[in-house]
């Protein structure tokens, strides 16, 4: 195994030098504007996301619907997280996160579709995340080693979106 040895010199002069940039370090390898670009689409399939669970929790109706309701309302806040946890690292790369609704649903991976009843919004939010899940994956593929604290937050969101289609997927069964 080789050796770590660091010029802590060279180190604490560069970080003085380059300061104002705050977490995009020399050792920054990515293509940090096709980063950011990617990071704002993954901005809007959460968002989208949030959108669409957010009225499929206040829509649902039915003598089912309380349970899957409660799993709507959750997986919101899982994707409001998930926006937000994309907004900071948008920042910290020096970008600047887009929220801007006009073209919120074009940016996005997923579409914002509504349903028109319990059983027609759990198979529209498995879509959602299904589409979430290839989309992450091959984020984490593509950015490799190159920009490994992005590609750790897409992992973990990534994992939360697996989770949310097993949920789907389960429902879906339930219901029939």
């Amino acid at each position: 195994m080789n050796e770590f040895i660091a010029d802590v010199k060279l180190l604490r002069e560069r970080a003085r030098q380059n300061m104002l940039k705050g977490a995009v370090t020399e050792n920054y390898k990515a293509d940090r504007e096709r980063v950011l670009q990617v990071l704002n689409t993954v901005l809007a399939t959460e968002i989208v996301c949030t959108l669409r669970y957010m009225r499929h929790y206040y829509t649902a109706s039915g003598i089912n619907s309380e349970a899957v309701k409660e799993e709507f309302l959750q997986h919101s806040k899982d994707e409001q997280q998930h926006a937000d946890w994309i907004a900071n690292r948008i920042v910290q790369l020096n970008g600047a996160p887009n929220f801007n609704p006009e073209g919120l649903a074009s940016r996005s991976h997923s579409e914002y579709v509504e349903g028109t009843d319990l059983v027609s919004m759990i198979r529209e939010d498995l879509v959602a995340e299904r589409i979430a899940i290839e989309s992450y994956a091959e984020i984490v593929r593509w950015l490799g080693d190159s920009d490994p604290t992005t590609r750790k937050l897409i992992e973990d969101i990534l994992k939360t979106e697996e989770d949310h289609a097993e949920d789907m997927k389960s429902l879906l069964e339930r219901m029939g």
